[in-house]
């Protein structure tokens, strides 16, 4: 998990920036000013934030255009516009330039720090999987990434786990011993309907009815053992995007 997670505040109305950037610092969050869109540039240069969140209207280089600028620096930085008066027209060039969205003003500072928290890697991975080894390797490789997981063998304690915190995904063995990881699915879209459940199994062909009715179900998608590491960050990363999209506001694509 990011410790102090850096978030670029970019508005030419410095009061604006202040009251932002206090909030997010009492919420420990690093919070670097700036007050146009040329001191955003050079902050994102030297400084690398996580997070931008930006004014469309200001003198020179405006928000659109310095999301356009800064997506070719780092093409992954999240970047959030603000505005009091957008125009359907700014709105739409802004997520063509990469914006993830344009808040109204006065922001939803609530909104703004659930955004963050995702951004920040806060919610737990949960691997469900008898196989101890495999647990083991997929979480060290995933902490390695920055997220926070939870393995468990025991599929009576699933939904205890769930209860505890959020989790961002569940990834789901099909075949847990004498149980079949169909009933464990079932329970988790029964408790928790939008939560995003990734299928895996060592039995593409064998269990190939049971993956087709799990993805009826509603799991995210199935991944087949052995798969590469990239392809479950992937699904991973995607997941987290449009749960970013979502709390902004913002319908998501799958």
């Amino acid at each position: 998990m990011i410790e102090h997670l850096k978030v670029l505040v970019v508005d030419d109305d410095r009061r604006m920036v202040k009251t932002i950037c206090d909030i997010l610092k009492v919420k420990g969050y690093t919070a670097l000013p700036a007050y146009s869109g040329e001191e955003a540039l050079q902050k994102v240069r030297e400084d690398k934030p996580d997070c931008v969140l930006m004014d469309i209207k200001m003198d020179g280089i405006d928000g659109v255009e310095a999301t356009k600028m800064i997506k070719a620096i780092s093409p992954s930085l999240p970047v959030v516009l603000m505005s009091a008066y957008a125009t359907e027209e700014q709105t739409n060039e802004a997520k063509k330039q990469g914006a993830y969205t344009v808040l109204t003003k006065p922001i939803d500072v609530q909104q703004v720090l659930s955004f963050l928290s995702l951004i920040r890697k806060e919610e737990s991975i949960l691997v469900v999987d008898d196989d101890p080894a495999f647990s083991r390797t997929l979480r060290d490789i995933l902490q390695a990434s920055g997220y926070n997981v939870e393995t468990e063998a025991d599929p009576e304690k699933v939904l205890g786990h769930m209860e505890r915190n959020y989790k961002l995904v569940v990834l789901l063995d099909l075949k847990l011993g004498s149980v079949n990881g169909l009933d464990i699915l079932k329970a988790i879209r029964a408790r928790y309907p939008g939560k995003p459940v990734v299928l895996v199994t060592g039995y593409r062909e064998t269990m190939a009815s049971s993956i087709e009715t799990g993805l009826q179900i509603g799991a995210y998608a199935c991944l087949y053992k052995p798969f590469a590491i990239e392809e479950l960050t992937g699904i991973i990363e995607e997941i987290s995007f449009n749960k970013l999209k979502s709390l902004l506001g913002e319908p998501s694509k799958r």
